[in-house]
């Protein structure tokens, strides 16, 4: 196959073998996403998850993960908080100068904001200072993320890289690809920077994305079929799938106007028909800590 990612063979697989990370997102949002996570978890259903270290229940994630060291946990970076029930903010500093904090004190609620007016050198301090604090308290990092994909953009791109560089650590980061760059705003020289840096990782030897999949947060209806659909959609390489699981209580419901589609995202990944499904498939499921591995 042309252009196959190289990390496939490096993991022992063909270069048609479809692969997928089944990765749950925003744990510590609420007490209903850690609860969700674990009982995931010891389903064996998902193979990762990574925890959003500005958020309320992140002390509650890190506790799990130091009494479960087998948790495959990485870094969901926060750069915004979108919901009014419950929101939260940098924890690398309190000036309005880094373009970091809304009117009300907290990160923005939307990412064109972040984008548009956050300082680089503020956000690079920020995500280190995430990772940093995630370390501090018991977790071992096996990667990071993005929350709303916050750092896809021209400004804030070189803080993701060094995330990865510093701390010896994949990314959610695609393969290059220049019409996806040019969706996300890169073009001219910044275009240039980003797929000779995505090219360049890949050659120091960090995994690298072929597609990035999620369900959709807006059709809680019929999750099963829709989740066994897009499985058998994946096509040859390795897939980052993203799953938002929460179990139903009052304080989830209080907090995300998107919950029965978190809920369906729980439900369906604890059907025994996914998993018999995947087995079926030929899916081949891992999780980060193979892919870090592969930078040791």
């Amino acid at each position: 196959m042309a252009n196959a990612n190289p990390a496939l063979r490096k993991l022992g697989f063909s270069d048609g073998d479809r692969v997928v990370i089944i990765h749950a997102d925003d744990i510590g949002l609420s007490h209903a996403s850690c609860a969700a996570f674990g009982d995931l978890w010891r389903a064996g259903i998902i193979s990762s998850g990574s925890a959003m270290v500005p958020a309320p229940w992140f002390p509650n994630v890190a506790a799990y993960c130091r009494a479960h060291p087998e948790v495959d946990m990485g870094v969901h970076l926060t750069l915004t908080s979108e919901w009014d029930a419950v929101r939260w903010g940098p924890i690398s500093t309190r000036d309005p100068a880094s373009g970091l904090l809304d009117d009300e004190g907290y990160f923005p609620r939307a990412t064109s904001v972040v984008q548009r007016s956050s300082d680089p050198r503020s956000v690079q301090r920020e995500l280190i200072a995430q990772v940093e604090r995630a370390i501090a308290f018991g977790i071992s990092p096996t990667h990071a993320d993005a929350h709303m994909g916050a750092v896809f953009h021209p400004k804030h791109m070189p803080a993701y890289v060094q995330i990865a560089r510093q701390f010896r650590i994949p990314v959610v980061i695609p393969r290059p690809d220049e019409a996806r760059l040019r969706r996300w705003g890169f073009d001219g020289e910044a275009l240039t920077w980003a797929v000779t840096t995505l090219r360049a990782l890949e050659d120091e030897g960090m995994p690298t994305l072929d597609s990035i999949v999620g369900m959709p947060l807006d059709k809680p209806e019929n999750r099963l079929e829709q989740v066994l659909a897009a499985l058998d959609e994946l096509r040859p390489g390795i897939t980052h799938f993203i799953i938002h699981p929460s179990r139903d209580t009052a304080e989830a419901r209080a907090i995300s106007p998107d919950l029965p589609s978190r809920i369906g995202d729980y439900e369906t990944f604890m059907d025994e028909r996914v998993q018999a499904h995947i087995r079926r498939s030929g899916l081949q499921v891992i999780g980060y800590r193979q892919l870090k591995a592969l930078m040791s």
